[in-house]
């Protein structure tokens, strides 16, 4: 080789070093002033509806080994929110060893857990958030080292810039939930897969089935991977030998493999602990099979139950039975003024089209027509164009049959693959147009700078943010629940309300227990229709409460017509608040 062929060469290499390393400290720089962002919110909002039971419940998990609690969500979500709190002096009621106490004993020894660590309630608040703003940042290294090694460094930024500006993200990305979990683990499986499906091997047959038992402990949805696993491997089976994939004994064996892998991470997150399986009949009735059943039936079934208790931790079977039970019973939503139980096909397209910025939108949709159009004309990385597509399709498809419509952030583990496919799309144009690179340049600088806008301008009220589709009427007309109330503006009202010397409120809000601990008591004002509520100064509607959706169908006794139960709050609906906290929290001056 001649020296200045050598010299060339070692200055590429040169040159490629310098600019991976400038991408990664640009991607480090927007990630810490993610997290700035996120904890900073965190010392600002209270704790969310369900954070104080899986809290306490991921609590339980670590110092009792007892997975009992709030078994219908998996553990990684709680037991990273517990762990900082295990290692403070945490004071805990004992829990009850008795095999099937109810759901009201759980809550009642959360509500006791609270009180015993009442004087330190916003420090184990503080503190339990952030491993799971932690996971968040990790998600975006990992989408940072999925574009750049699938594509390059400059998609890699531009998806990163999207993901951390990304007002979903950041209201979700900082409470002790199972969504931001979810979304890393199922763009960690999706990858992993990509790379085993290229090239089979025994090593990375067993990081996939890993990294399937990690998805499905951090939401049980993603137990629809275990039936797209037998999918791909049927598909291998049959046409792998000709590809030059493997035989098929090896290709057997492998799935063997996954199978084993996936099993030993799923006991792992219950840390190897069983208890007394369930009866059949208990678990059946609760999703519904009972009914009806026909008793040549009920024996396979119960035994197929038993088999999935002694493979998997019973309370694992008993979330996923749970979470089947919750979906075909449905959870009452609102969306654009209707009201449903079983929800809506087209739910997320439009929760997504409401409460994604414009700029990131506009983005989403033409990235899938370019990916769509690259695909269809054979053009470009045809395996990274799938790779993108395909879990995206899978994932939209499945949550567009859930009948749980109660937020966006169900949606979130699509995130990662419109956040790639944008940066992607976007690295095309530049190279598409080199005649044109700096209008291209400063199409993807006003877009990024939007979305960077965005960001600033919902903090810190990133939960209920919605883009300039939502600008006609109130957000609680538009959607309901944690879209746009999930109880973390409790603070900011009970500290208004004291500084006012107001120390008891009507009020009708999500997770309204948390009042409490700012030494503010609640009057309710739910009473049977011509019943007069307790006349108080103040009265305080959550937005999902002005919405109707989440309304409860009886008060006292007395049921409610469907008309009523929408409609409980209409009065409050016509007056003018004095204060909105958060856009989540309506307060009205009812007396001077």
């Amino acid at each position: 080789m001649k020296q200045e062929d050598t010299d060339t060469s070692v200055e590429t290499t040169a040159s490629g070093f310098f600019v991976r390393r400038r991408a990664a400290l640009l991607c480090a720089l927007l990630l810490t002033l993610m997290a700035a962002n996120m904890l900073s919110v965190v010392r600002r909002k209270s704790l969310t509806v369900d954070e104080p039971l899986l809290i306490a419940a991921g609590y339980y998990h670590l110092t009792a080994g007892d997975f009992r609690p709030v078994n219908e969500h998996p553990p990684f979500a709680k037991v990273l929110g517990a762990l900082p709190i295990v290692l403070m002096e945490t004071q805990a009621p004992a829990i009850d060893s008795r095999p099937h106490p109810d759901y009201d004993y759980f809550l009642g020894l959360f509500h006791e857990f609270w009180l015993a660590n009442d004087a330190r309630y916003e420090t184990l608040a503080f503190w339990s958030r952030v491993p799971l703003v932690a996971v968040t940042l990790l998600l975006g290294v990992l989408v940072y080292a999925v574009a750049r090694r699938m594509w390059n460094e400059r998609v890699a930024l531009f998806a990163v810039a999207l993901y951390s500006f990304e007002p979903t993200v950041l209201a979700h990305g900082r409470v002790v939930q199972t969504d931001i979990p979810s979304a890393f683990a199922y763009l960690l499986f999706s990858f992993v897969l990509y790379g085993y499906l290229r090239a089979p091997a025994p090593r990375r047959a067993a990081l996939v089935g890993l990294t399937a038992g990690l998805a499905v402990v951090t939401k049980f949805s993603m137990v629809v991977l275990g039936p797209v696993l037998c999918v791909v491997f049927v598909a291998l089976f049959l046409v792998g030998p000709r590809r030059g994939l493997g035989r098929r004994g090896a290709l057997a064996s492998q799935a063997v493999v996954v199978a084993l892998a996936a099993v030993l991470a799923v006991n792992a997150a219950y840390f190897f602990r069983q208890r007394e399986p369930e009866p059949y009949n208990f678990s059946l009735t609760r999703i519904g099979l009972s009914e009806g059943m026909d008793a040549t039936l009920r024996g396979p079934l119960a035994f197929g139950h038993l088999a999935l208790q002694k493979i998997f931790p019973v309370d694992f079977v008993s979330g996923v039975d749970w979470q089947l039970a919750h979906n075909r019973d449905g959870h009452p939503a609102g969306l654009l003024g209707q009201h449903s139980r079983h929800g809506w096909w087209y739910y997320f397209p439009v929760a997504f089209a409401l409460k994604t910025p414009l700029p990131f939108l506009l983005l989403s949709m033409a990235s899938i027509v370019w990916a769509l159009w690259m695909l269809f004309r054979r053009r470009g990385p045809q395996g990274r164009l799938l790779f993108l597509l395909v879990p995206l399709a899978l994932f939209t498809l499945l949550v567009m049959q859930s009948k749980i419509n109660i937020g966006v952030r169900y949606f979130l583990p699509a995130f990662p693959f419109l956040l790639i496919a944008a940066g992607a799309f976007l690295d095309w144009l530049l190279g598409r147009f080199p005649r044109r690179k700096g209008a291209a340049l400063a199409l993807a600088a006003v877009l990024l700078g939007w979305v960077g806008i965005e960001a600033v301008r919902a903090y810190p009220d990133h939960m209920s943010y919605m883009n300039q589709l939502a600008r006609g009427r109130p957000h609680w007309y538009y959607l309901s629940d944690s879209n746009v109330e999930w109880g973390d503006d409790i603070r900011d009202l009970a500290l208004y309300l004291r500084e006012r010397g107001e120390t008891r409120i009507g009020a009708a809000l999500l997770n309204w227990q948390v009042l409490e601990h700012y030494r503010v008591e609640q009057a309710s004002i739910f009473t049977p229709p011509g019943i007069a509520s307790e006349e108080t100064r103040y009265v305080a509607i959550g937005a999902s409460l002005l919405n109707g959706s989440t309304v409860p169908g009886g008060i006292d006794g007395v049921q409610l017509t469907e008309e009523q139960r929408v409609n409980y709050f209409d009065q409050y609906r016509r007056r003018t608040p004095e204060k909105i906290f958060g856009n989540s929290i309506y307060l009205y001056r009812m007396k001077e």
